[in-house]
């Protein structure tokens, strides 16, 4: 069998930044007809390198080869003109615009010798590519009316228009329902057949057993290991991705659940528009349970954790926790009752990232007796306390005196479960706990978030990704345009059949066990 033409060559690239080698004389090579996956942990330097393939940065060191031929890429306008594209995680799309007009920005046919838009032009041309690729995207349609999965179309659209014929996706499935998901890889499939050659950027091993031909693992910089995806299995890749063994399965003992210590009744919030973000929205969280909330991004989540932790005021409805009311109290108030959040935005939201560790493990306590000596901070008091948070939770820092900002993403996340953990709350609310960590991260929370529930506390679980809602919880809700529209059993149901709840898909009549709420 011939050996298929190699399309991108990257020869020892290096790339510094401030500090850090982001990329250690890495070799990475791309073949046509090729879905090559890149993978690594949260800042291994994966998405660095395939940013200098599509020139957004430049190497310190090596060369790149495009079709054989060694070629300098100083910006994207470069790397378009050879072929390469790249769907970035973040979309860059004009709301307001139809699909057509962010497809063609740029790039649009003319008439009148170059004087006006040849829109008629335009939209046939992207409902052409539409179809040729199995997209399905209406030409027409404005982008803040379509869906999350619709716009990444538009994205892959937009790359093809230009003549990619080489595709980077970076991290494309972190805000698709499981539906999305399974379409995104038959399009892919589609790209390649069609002579199309795709890197993948992922840290989701299941999407690259699924969908990859060739795996690239980085760690820290360095290249581990590059091989077929069929010689290979998700545990191997974990323990080379992190250097080390990791357990993939969560071992979880039956839950013994005690009283309802949150509950939430009847509770409308408003957005930022003015509209109702939450409507009339109830649940009950009981002691000794992890209960998942599930639901497409934008669905009233944030809103329902900033009630609950009094960040957004209640227009209506109840929060008690153990029986006393907080629906409009202040933060501090609704922390000293009970209720504690690792937040979903860990830079915005859950750490002064300019405040030394040891000052963010008393954000929310430094007032308290133990930490505060006639007004003013016990220092002896705080560093002995946050020396101990950071061995018992594995917070990986020079010193306690280290900023925030200098930690890794992974331990970033483990200060803040250390700091809440430790003010034993009743209420745990995780909110995206693992959102861009990698799998030794993700083992570290997911054991932490098991262990406060066997100790009788209570975990709200809000996270988009359905593998940590059906792997973690006793019970899972399901929210739909700020109602929560039913509740399954995680042992009674599955991806499929959440994604299909979370878009408010109604079963024929005996199709399914859901209960739909009134």
């Amino acid at each position: 069998m011939e050996q298929a033409r190699t399309v991108v060559e990257m020869r020892n690239i290096t790339k510094r930044f401030p500090g850090i080698v982001a990329n250690d004389n890495v070799n990475f090579k791309l073949s046509k007809g090729e879905i090559h996956a890149l993978l690594g942990e949260n800042g291994a330097g994966k998405s660095t390198l395939m940013n200098i393939l599509f020139g957004l940065y430049q190497p310190e060191e090596g060369e790149i080869f495009v079709n054989e031929q060694e070629v300098a890429i100083d910006g994207p306008n470069k790397a378009i003109k050879l072929g390469i594209g790249m769907v970035h995680q973040h979309f860059k799309l004009v709301h307001p615009f139809t699909v057509t007009e962010n497809i063609i920005l740029g790039s649009e046919p003319k008439k009148w010798l170059g004087l006006a838009v040849n829109k008629k032009l335009a939209y046939e041309q992207v409902g052409n590519l539409s179809k040729q690729y199995g997209l399905n995207v209406d030409p027409y349609a404005r982008i803040d009316e379509i869906s999350v999965g619709m716009q990444q179309r538009v994205e892959i659209l937009k790359t093809l228009y230009r003549g990619a014929d080489i595709l980077i996706f970076d991290e494309p499935t972190a805000v698709l329902t499981p539906q999305e998901i399974s379409e995104l890889l038959v399009i892919m499939r589609n790209l390649v057949q069609q002579g199309k050659s795709i890197v993948l950027i992922t840290h989701k091993l299941k999407e690259i057993m699924a969908i990859a031909d060739t795996v690239t693992i980085v760690r820290r910089g360095k290249v581990i290991d590059s091989l077929p995806v069929a010689g290979t299995n998700p545990n191997q890749l974990a323990e080379k991705m992190v250097g080390r063994e990791v357990s993939l399965k969560l071992d979880k003992k039956v839950a013994v659940l005690g009283d309802p210590v949150l509950e939430v009744k009847d509770l409308v919030v408003k957005g930022r528009s003015g509209l109702n973000a939450l409507n009339e929205t109830s649940f009950v969280l009981k002691r000794g349970e992890i209960l998942g909330i599930a639901g497409v991004e934008g669905n009233g989540q944030s809103e329902l954790i900033e009630a609950l932790t009094g960040l957004r005021s209640v227009a209506a409805g109840s929060i008690r926790i153990s029986g006393v009311e907080v629906a409009g109290e202040s933060p501090r108030k609704i922390s000293e009752a009970g209720i504690s959040l690792i937040p979903e935005d860990r830079h915005k939201h859950g750490l002064v990232l300019d405040f030394p560790v040891r000052e963010n493990m008393v954000l929310e306590t430094y007032y308290q007796p133990q930490f505060n000596k006639n007004g003013f901070m016990d220092f002896d008091a705080i560093d002995e306390h946050a020396t101990r948070l950071v061995k018992e939770f594995d917070v990986r820092t020079p010193t306690i005196m280290t900023e925030a900002r200098a930690l890794s993403g992974g331990n970033q996340q483990k200060a803040i479960i250390a700091r809440e953990v430790d003010k034993n709350p009743d209420v745990l609310i995780a909110a995206q706990p693992t959102r861009g960590l990698d799998v030794g991260a993700i083992e570290f929370i997911h054991k932490r978030l098991v262990e406060q529930r066997n100790m009788g506390k209570a975990v709200l679980l809000v996270s988009y990704e359905l593998e940590e809602i059906l792997q973690l919880s006793d019970r899972i809700a399901v929210i739909y345009e700020g109602r929560i529209v039913g509740e399954v059993n995680p042992a009674e149901t599955n991806d499929q059949e959440l994604g299909l709840m979370m878009t408010d898909y109604k079963q024929p009549q005996g199709g399914s066990n859901i209960e739909q709420a009134d």
